[in-house]
């Protein structure tokens, strides 16, 4: 390999956005490609970021020789696809979130790259933020005490015109979901990392206001493995949008925080106060809005991992976590009943 990790992209839609920004701002990375089934959006991107070579079709880009990591930013449902495409033509691979919509694909993918002896990492950015990570710390160390309450609460903007600005949007075959697995994924992520696993889980979902299959809106009651209860909720229809929010009590202390930061660290007999952190970009009402530091951390992760020849971050396996309790949601909300997990 060379002194450079070199990467592709392959889709060139809002999400490659950060990607493209983040990997020809590195020292250490080279973007070589980007592919797109609509060459002027693969042409526009290399225009903007510097990119040599497009595409049309992103098998014919992976025959190349001089590509070892491969971001995947298609529509969710395609995910899955792309990335064995990948691992057989022997590239690492960068998944967007989520990582796929059904754990069939998902499997399939993990499979496929471990197969072809590739790495294969995650998108979820927000496991970077040092809030959140001081805030699972605060969970591992025993600071809360027993868990008690571990919540989530996603309530985001989309408008009418965002779900027809592409025919996969809002549809369960290439989105799998709606207001939970598009936007809320991430918290979903978060706030299952930070209290640990999930053990079962009774929803409702729906879209209540927007004119499309899957759901504008979510509320599910969790029981953690740790004994622990919490609640997602989990929207695309409410104006405006806010900013995520978590929210974890033990018996001992609360911490309580937002895309902007802190907003409570309380721990019993103890004047220990929130971590001085920076917030986040929301992207609560503007899907546009997506901070870059995220995606620069798991970036160079990835050239760190192949280098070190260990696995990413965030692995497939990880990522996996987030999509099987989503599902998990969707049927609750199907059937009427509380579900167990399936991870």
């Amino acid at each position: 390999m060379t002194e450079k990790t070199r990467f592709a992209i392959i889709g060139a839609g809002v999400i490659s956005t950060p990607h493209a920004r983040v990997i020809t701002s590195s020292p250490r990375a080279e973007l070589v490609a980007i592919a797109d089934i609509e060459p002027d959006k693969a042409k526009e991107q290399a225009e903007q970021y510097g990119i040599p070579h497009t595409y049309t079709d992103y098998m014919e880009m992976l025959k190349r020789d001089d590509i070892d990591v491969v971001s995947i930013c298609l529509p969710s449902g395609m995910h899955g696809e792309a990335t064995i495409a990948a691992a057989q033509a022997g590239k690492h691979v960068l998944c967007e979130k989520p990582m796929e919509i059904t754990r069939e694909k998902m499997d399939a993918m993990i499979a496929a790259c471990r197969k072809a002896n590739v790495k294969l990492g995650a998108v979820f950015q927000r496991r970077t933020l040092p809030a959140a990570i001081a805030t699972r710390q605060a969970i591992q160390s025993g600071k809360l005490g027993r868990m008690v309450l571990g919540d989530a609460y996603l309530k985001t903007y989309r408008s009418p015109d965002y779900y027809k600005s592409a025919g996969w949007r809002g549809t369960w075959a290439l989105d799998g979901g709606g207001a939970l697995m598009n936007q809320g994924v991430h918290g979903v992520d978060l706030i299952q990392w930070m209290m640990g696993d999930v053990q079962s889980v009774f929803a409702y979902s729906k879209a209540l206001v927007r004119d499309i299959e899957v759901e504008d809106t979510a509320v599910a009651v969790l029981k953690y493995k740790s004994g622990a209860f919490g609640v997602i909720q989990g929207t695309t229809s409410v104006y405006p949008g806010r900013e995520s929010r978590f929210e974890v009590h033990g018996e001992k202390g609360t911490i309580i925080f937002a895309d902007s930061g802190f907003k409570e660290w309380k721990i019993e007999g103890s004047d220990e106060v929130a971590p001085q952190v920076e917030g986040a970009l929301s992207a609560s009402s503007n899907p546009k809005n997506i901070s870059t530091g995220g995606h620069y951390i798991l970036v160079n992760d990835m050239i760190d991992a192949i280098a070190e020849d260990r696995d990413p971050l965030i692995t497939g396996e990880e990522a996996r976590k987030a999509v099987g309790l989503i599902l998990a949601i969707y049927e609750s909300s199907r059937e009427g009943k509380e579900v167990t997990i399936e991870l």
